[in-house]
C-alpha cells in the first residue's frame, strides 16, 4: 500500500517565492549601486565602520606635520647630509632651495592629492595646486622665498637670545631639521593664506562690480 505523499500548502510555495525574489532584488540592489541610487550617509556615521587607530588627528593638524616632516627631511639630506661638501652657505642654500621646491611639487602636493578625501579638498595647503609641468620652477622659486624667511627667523631669534643676555657669543639656535620644518611650515601656511584671502576679496570685488 503506498504511502500518502504530503504536499505543502500553497502559501508554503508562495512564501519561498517571495523570500527569493527579494534576495535577488537585495543582489541587483547591491550590484546596481552608485552615489547616485544611495542614501546620504553622514560622516559621523561613516566614521563608526572604519578601522584605524582611535586617535583621529584633524585635516589640519594633519596638513602641517606632512609640510614640517617634508621640510625637516629636506633639511636633513641636503642640508646637514651635504654640509661637508659645500662649505660655503650660499651654496648650501642654492642647493637647499632646489631640493625644497622639488620635494613640495613631486612629494608633498602629491600626497596631500592622494589621501584628499575629494578632489581638491587638500589644495588650500598648496600654493600651486595646479597638476602641470610648470609648477615645479614655481615652486623652487617659492622655495627660496621660504627660505629667506626661515634664514630671517633664524636670526631674528638668535639676536633675540643674545639681545637679553641667555646666551654669551656665537649663533646660540643652529639649523636642524625639527625647528626648520616647523619654521617652514610655518611660514608656507601664512603665505598661502595671504594669497587665499587675496583670491577672495579680488572675486568679491569682481562680482560687485558685475552686479552693479
Amino acid at each position: 500500500m503506498a504511502r500518502n505523499k504530503k504536499t505543502a500548502p500553497p502559501e508554503a510555495h508562495k512564501s519561498a517565492a517571495d523570500y527569493y525574489r527579494l534576495n535577488l532584488k537585495a543582489v541587483d540592489d547591491l550590484v546596481t549601486a552608485d552615489e547616485s541610487n544611495s542614501p546620504r550617509v553622514s560622516e559621523a556615521e561613516l566614521r563608526k565602520y572604519r578601522s584605524g587607530p582611535k586617535l583621529k588627528l584633524s585635516d589640519t593638524v594633519k596638513a602641517l606635520l606632512i609640510k614640517a616632516w617634508f621640510a625637516g627631511a629636506t633639511c636633513f639630506f641636503f642640508l646637514w647630509g651635504l654640509g661637508t661638501m659645500l662649505t660655503h652657505w650660499l651654496d648650501q642654500l642654492v642647493v637647499l632651495g632646489l631640493a625644497l621646491g622639488a620635494v613640495t611639487d613631486l612629494l608633498t602636493n602629491n600626497l596631500y592629492r592622494f589621501y584628499a578625501k575629494i578632489p581638491g579638498a587638500n589644495d588650500r595647503w598648496m600654493m600651486f595646486p595646479q597638476k602641470a609641468f610648470y609648477t615645479l620652477p614655481l615652486n623652487i622659486v617659492y622655495a627660496y622665498v621660504l627660505l629667506f624667511l626661515v634664514v630671517t627667523t633664524y636670526n631674528v631669534v638668535n639676536a633675540a637670545i643674545l639681545g637679553m643676555g641667555l646666551a654669551q657669543g656665537g649663533t646660540p639656535l643652529g639649523v636642524g631639521p625639527i625647528l626648520f620644518g616647523v619654521f617652514t611650515a610655518a611660514w608656507d601656511t601664512l603665505l598661502i593664506q595671504i594669497k587665499r584671502t587675496a583670491q577672495n576679496v579680488l572675486a568679491d570685488a569682481r562680482r560687485s562690480a558685475k552686479g552693479d
